[in-house]
């Protein structure tokens, strides 16, 4: 009875936290079914499921998995267990499997938020200031949009949250038990991401700070013995949640701090205007303008005047800062986004399209804004103090939750009013706006309301993974087919670059659906839309004539065959672009996104694109569409990576002695600008694995400034990005050279297990 007694107390005291969980419980369900899916969801089911099986006992092919996954070092921890409520017995529907997904994720971002409010009643021992922080950390509008489909980080996020209420309950009762608990969370925080370290090293720094603190020796050895249970129970779990560490931990772990420093993902993106190439790491102002412009200001104000408090306290009694209290532990508040912030410049952190890679930085934020709450609160004695302090919070709560719901369901897309001074549109040039594709769903659910009855095919990005969301018999009618389209049919497709759109000079007189400006891409009845260009150009001379004849219409380059097959479509085409001056060649920083910056010192924009993604076949024929570059243009080189078109430059180079000869002959074409890789017989895996090609130039100089300090340019490719295999067997990649004077090339194969085959050669003599 006592108990019973002592629980009705802490409910009716904690009222305030069971209403707002309640009302986000509710408001999460009814918008559960609004997000769709995105490609890193996919991603992640396969680390769990390699996980899972290899648990299971699934031999070497789960191993091989396990250790070969793209993103093997995330989440394992979160991932197993998913995959394994799929397995329950009567889910078998992609909707439940997907909503219950998006369920999850959601549910341990509201778990994060009722560890803020846990945390914030800790160090204030005030209700009302505790519902405030856990709202303002709930209700940032972009990370609330990625709590539904973001399964890498909302999760990191709310485990950073439960793990910053653990670390002040363990330094606030200082018992092995406290520090044990605190050491399993933080090892999980870090199987979810390596990042998690940062709380693992602030922890242990503050305990090695209290040994050296200590009185006698018997504190001492208990502040030993804590700090060490910490660390070593973090280690453990750590461990023991992540089986890629299994074989070869000490390996594996190095390979994790590697991948945190460059992850192989090569992103393209778009950053005040201009284009970068993730791998080369960050501008410095990266991650404080992407959190400047897409968290409310009141927030950030709020969390800036938090910071300040700090420091003020600090400053008049600067002896508690080295004792264990809320003002250390404040500070370790402000530590740790201030480390990390340093580590992302100082060791150029592969981060890109916005800072979802540093979401869990929000947790911070937040608690900073709420010491921002109680310092003006408590600097301006009386109620009307009090009263202006609460309605700063107020306004910043309200202007979030009239945002979210305005553009409802695209917060992922959101900016802050300082930021969005003109149009969707200007936004778009400027930012990313498009890297999760989970509007994709918003797509469907259109076309699918507007054609009520009859089957419809759709090439919307990602709509064959979308329409698992949509109703069984709903999710029937779409195709994402691969065939023709044909006139008379309901058919739908979604332009993935705006420039493309209604608003260019290109598709007049097409039959336009609906733009979708915070996505990036308009949906289009295909028939009409590419009928039109190809009407367009049929009275004209075109560019060019070989496999499809090329005309230039307005700002773009149009692309027509009577008559193709399923291989012209899936075939890269090539587009150089050579300006007339060369000046007009972009810099690294304003590549577009099919440019990487490692190109440059070409004497080209390099365009290449497939018929996939900017164009389709109608009754057989296929067009494309591309834009060009804004500056006047040359010349322009186009054509297909093809059988013929590898055999012609098999042919070229018949006869002629190779500069190197290993797995395959390198040859360098007459103008000395072109290398040929050919193999005279080859299989899927020998071509598989990517080429490297170092370029050491003639002048150090002339490297691009990101690349000096390798010492070379690296030009690494595929073959299907320049070459193809021939129609008897063989292998054949062209590949450009750059245009400064070369001294010496390194190239060859390498995969996981190792370098397949090098060769290296000094530049001919005279070049």
């Amino acid at each position: 009875m006592t108990a019973a007694n002592g629980l009705a107390r802490r409910l009716r005291r904690h009222w305030t936290l069971l209403a707002a969980c309640a009302v986000f419980l509710l408001a999460g369900a009814l918008a559960l079914d609004d997000y769709g899916i995105t490609q890193d969801e996919f991603t992640q089911r396969r680390v769990g499921k390699a996980a899972l099986d290899y648990l299971g006992g699934d031999g070497e092919r789960a191993f091989d998995q396990l250790v070969n996954a793209h993103d093997r070092y995330y989440g394992a921890a979160l991932e197993a267990p998913l995959v394994l409520f799929e397995r329950i017995p009567g889910l078998g529907d992609s909707r439940d499997i997907s909503l219950g997904r998006h369920l999850f994720t959601h549910l341990l971002y509201l778990l994060g938020g009722v560890f803020c409010y846990l945390l914030v009643y800790r160090l204030f021992n005030h209700r009302w200031l505790a519902i405030v922080a856990m709202i303002l950390f709930l209700l940032h509008p972009r990370i609330y949009a990625h709590s539904f489909f973001n399964s890498k980080d909302i999760p990191f996020l709310a485990t950073f949250m439960v793990s910053l209420y653990l670390v002040h309950r363990a330094f606030r009762r200082d018992t092995l038990g406290a520090y044990v608990l605190c050491g399993a969370c933080a090892g999980i925080l870090i199987n979810l991401r390596i990042l998690g370290v940062l709380l693992l090293v602030g922890v242990v720094a503050l305990r090695a700070l209290d040994l050296l603190l200590a009185g006698s020796g018997r504190e001492r050895g208990r502040v030993a013995l804590t700090g060490g249970a910490f660390a070593l129970t973090a280690i453990l779990t750590f461990h023991a949640s992540l089986p890629a560490l299994w074989t070869d931990p000490f390996g594996q772990f190095v390979e994790m701090l590697r991948v945190l420093r460059s992850h192989p993902n090569p992103a393209v993106d778009l950053f005040q205007g201009a284009w970068r190439y993730a791998p080369n790491g960050p501008p410095l102002d990266y991650a404080p303008v992407w959190i400047g412009i897409t968290t409310p200001p009141a927030t950030i104000l709020l969390a800036l005047s938090g910071a300040l408090a700090l420091a003020w306290r600090g400053w008049r009694r600067p002896r508690d800062l080295v004792h264990n209290g809320p003002l250390r532990f404040g500070v370790l508040l402000l530590a740790l986004p201030a480390c990390t912030l340093i580590a992302v410049v100082v060791f150029r952190n592969n981060i890109y399209t916005d800072w979802h890679h540093l979401y869990f930085l929000s947790a911070p934020l937040a608690l900073l804004a709420t010491l921002g709450i109680q310092w003006l609160a408590a600097s301006f004695r009386g109620r009307w103090g009090r009263a202006g302090a609460y309605t700063l919070a107020g306004a910043a709560i309200a202007v979030a939750i009239v945002s979210m719901v305005r553009i409802h369901p695209h917060q992922d897309s959101y900016f802050t009013s300082m930021a969005d001074r003109t149009t969707p549109e200007w936004l778009a040039s400027r930012y990313t706006m498009n890297y999760w594709h989970q509007s994709a769903l918003a797509v469907l659910s259109d076309i699918v309301a507007d054609h009520p009855s009859g089957r419809l095919f759709v090439t919307v990005p990602f709509a064959s993974r979308n329409s698992r969301l949509l109703p069984p018999a709903e999710r029937e009618r779409i195709t994402a087919r691969a065939r023709d389209f044909h006139s008379g049919e309901r058919n739908f497709h979604a332009l993935a670059d705006h420039r493309l759109c209604p608003a260019s000079p290109l598709p007049a007189g097409a039959s336009v659906s609906r733009v979708y400006a915070n996505t990036l891409y308009c949906l289009v009845d295909p028939v009409a839309y590419f009928g039109s260009l190809r009407r367009a150009v049929t009275e004209m001379e075109p560019l060019g004539r070989s496999r499809f004849d090329a005309y230039r219409v307005g700002s773009a380059m149009v692309y027509v065959r009577d008559g193709c097959s399923p291989e012209d479509l899936h075939a890269r085409t090539f587009l150089r672009v050579f300006p007339a001056d060369p000046t007009d060649l972009p810099s690294p920083a304003s590549l577009p996104p099919t440019v990487y910056p490692h190109h440059r010192g070409y004497e080209f924009e390099k365009l290449d694109f497939t018929f996939r993604s900017h164009g389709v076949r109608i009754d057989g024929d296929c067009v494309a569409a591309v834009p060009l570059p804004d500056h006047p243009i040359a010349r322009i080189r186009t054509g297909q990576f093809t059988p013929e078109y590898a055999e012609g430059a098999r042919r070229a180079v018949a006869g002629a002695d190779p500069l190197a000869g290993a797995f395959f002959d390198i040859h360098l074409d007459p103008d000395g600008r072109v290398l040929t890789y050919v193999r005279d017989e080859c299989s899927t895996a020998d071509v598989g694995p990517s080429f490297f090609l170092h370029i050491f130039p003639a002048d150090d100089d002339a490297l691009p400034a990101h690349r000096r300090g390798h010492g070379f340019d690296d030009l690494g490719f595929g073959l299907p990005e320049y070459g193809a295999r021939t129609d008897g067997g063989g292998c054949v990649a062209t590949v450009p050279l750059p245009a400064y004077r070369i001294a010496v090339i390194k190239t060859g194969q390498t995969t996981v297990g190792g370098q397949l085959w090098a060769a290296e050669f000094a530049w001919p003599d005279g070049e």
